[in-house]
């Protein structure tokens, strides 16, 4: 199969703990939007809506360690959210007391974790 057969990529999931703490956290502060037609399936989660892509939050056990994570989620395995201006999701980040790092890349992107460990970067993409 040839690799441009493939079109990009409809969702991420993720594993999360509480589903009230996860919708606030993403909506609240990340400033995403629930995707309410997206399925429901036979376990508790949410989905939220990113451009034309999704994060599927599945509150599911969680086999990985929470504690003990690098403190870079650039070191970690993460999600990329692009995002016209830094700016404001820097100020809600600072707001809210989510600690947050630069890219070690002098990109313009910014690196932090959810409540349930989940590294996020969030790159700057002006175009």
């Amino acid at each position: 199969m040839p690799a441009d057969a493939y079109l990009g990529i409809d969702h991420h999931s993720i594993l999360i703990a509480d589903v009230a703490r996860c919708r606030d956290f993403y909506t609240r502060v990340v400033g995403l939007e629930v995707d309410q037609d997206r399925p429901d399936l036979p376990f508790d989660g949410v989905w939220f809506r990113v451009g034309a892509q999704a994060i599927h939050a599945l509150c599911l056990d969680n086999p990985d360690p929470v504690e003990g994570r690098p403190a870079h989620g650039g070191r970690d395995r993460h999600v990329c959210l692009l995002l016209r201006d830094l700016g404001p999701l820097r100020q809600r980040l600072e707001e809210a007391g989510v600690p947050f790092t630069p890219s070690r890349s002098g990109r313009a992107a910014l690196f932090f974790r959810d409540p349930d460990g989940n590294a996020i970067e969030v790159l700057e993409r002006t175009s």
